[in-house]
């Protein structure tokens, strides 16, 4: 019996043992730490990591996972110069780099903060003094044309028009920029169809590293059963910042947006359909736009909230009145802006409430009415003569040659139309 236990013991020590060993070959060799838990030590030479700051992190968190200690981090703080470390946004990428080669100082040398994708600060150790030097990221620009034509919808057509000319990101860029320009005209959620085509010519930057942005779109049409409507960006006179103007040199800027949300999808179109809880048909005197519960809801106009509150089954909602008598109606809201009650004016593009599914909803969508004396009206033709003023008559001959411009580009094959200028920083 006493030989039988002994055998059982052995074998349970021999089972630890090789438990331990199999872990240890997984996790591999564990690296002593400089002080109680603190970051290892950098290995023996040159060295480089790469951190991320954390949501809600300071950056003297990151820096003593980089391996310096208390008075390191204040100093190398201090000696970044315009930066605020109290405005750092969660997400920067951190680098580090040192040198420990026969056994010197194993603190990281070089801290670089990856502020921006044109700013890099650059914490610089030498001896027990810090430093910081700034580095600005050179660009190219180029000006590119891009034609596509809609099959589904407008990131569509411009994903498939801009092939290998852009990245992923800044195809959709491109695509969301577009229709910021035209949101004062056209509704992309609902009023492009398949066939309908659209081209653009606009700037690209490019760093040395590969990255891609999207710069000025320099002019822009969406044709629409035949019909293009142009964006044509102009500089008027005595200003300085830049609007866009359709062919006929009327501001794209008008009293009213399209469209209550940002990034649009609409579930239901007006008219008379089955009413998803009640079961009944009637008559849905207005526009559901499908969205993820908290998006925010927008004023298409300027306006004073004659209402907000709780109103049966439009759950909680809001009535702005604007000053052409016109009131907007926006329900199911999951609750209001920060400072939004009756009384408060609010501008065109605010932030007034957010996507919810109070009331008699199946789901999270904002319901969208417009009220013209009273009576609900289709808000496709309610907002439909939208335009913005005219350019004055002394500057139509200006913008008449910025748009021919423009156009003999627009008119050029889907590629680069201009070469890169000299790097800009």
């Amino acid at each position: 019996m006493k030989a039988s236990l002994n055998r059982v013991a052995l074998w349970g020590i021999g089972a630890a043992v090789a438990l331990l060993a199999a872990a240890a070959l997984r996790v591999g060799p564990t690296l002593p730490r400089t002080v109680a838990g603190g970051p290892p030590p950098p290995p023996a030479g040159a060295w480089a990591s790469v951190d991320t700051l954390g949501k809600g992190e300071s950056l003297a968190a990151v820096l003593a996972r980089g391996g310096l200690g208390g008075d390191d981090q204040t100093a190398a703080i201090r000696a970044a110069s315009g930066v605020d470390p109290r405005k750092i946004p969660a997400g920067m990428e951190v680098r580090f780099a040192g040198d420990s080669t026969n056994g010197t100082d194993p603190r990281p040398s070089d801290i670089a903060l990856l502020l921006s994708a044109d700013r890099t600060v650059h914490l610089l150790r030498t001896g027990s003094e810090w430093s910081s030097r700034e580095e600005h990221t050179s660009w190219t620009t180029d000006t590119l044309v891009m034609h596509g034509v809609v099959h589904s919808n407008l990131y569509d057509a411009v994903n498939a028009g801009s092939g290998d000319l852009l990245s992923k990101g800044a195809r959709a860029e491109l695509a969301w920029t577009i229709a910021d320009i035209f949101e004062y005209r056209i509704d992309m959620s609902r009023e492009l169809q398949d066939g309908d085509a659209v081209r653009a010519v606009f700037e690209r930057s490019r760093s040395p590293s590969g990255l891609v942005r999207i710069g000025a779109i320099l002019a822009t049409g969406l044709e629409r059963s035949g019909a293009e409507l142009q964006a044509i960006r102009f500089v008027p006179l005595g200003e300085t910042k830049a609007e866009y103007y359709d062919q006929n040199g009327r501001s794209l800027r008008a009293t009213f947006l399209r469209a209550p949300l940002s990034f649009r999808r609409i579930s239901s179109v007006f008219g008379m359909r089955e009413h998803p809880i009640l079961g009944s048909w009637r008559s849905h005197k207005g526009t559901d736009y499908a969205a993820a519960s908290g998006t925010p809801v927008r004023s298409i106009g300027n306006g004073i909230v004659v209402f907000a509150g709780t109103r049966g089954g439009y759950g909680n909602s809001i009535d702005v009145r604007h000053p052409n008598g016109f009131v907007t109606r926006y329900g199911h809201l999951r609750g209001f802006a920060s400072g939004v009650r009756t009384g408060t004016r609010v501008s065109m593009g605010q932030t007034i409430g957010y996507v919810g599914m109070t009331g008699l909803a199946t789901g999270p969508h904002l319901h969208f009415e417009v009220i013209v004396g009273g009576v609900q009206r289709d808000p496709r033709m309610a907002l439909k003569s939208n335009a913005g003023p005219s350019l004055p008559s002394g500057e139509l001959a200006a913008f008449d040659a910025v748009r021919h411009g423009a156009l003999s580009q627009l008119d050029q094959a889907a590629g680069v139309v201009r070469a890169p200028a000299m790097p800009s920083h």
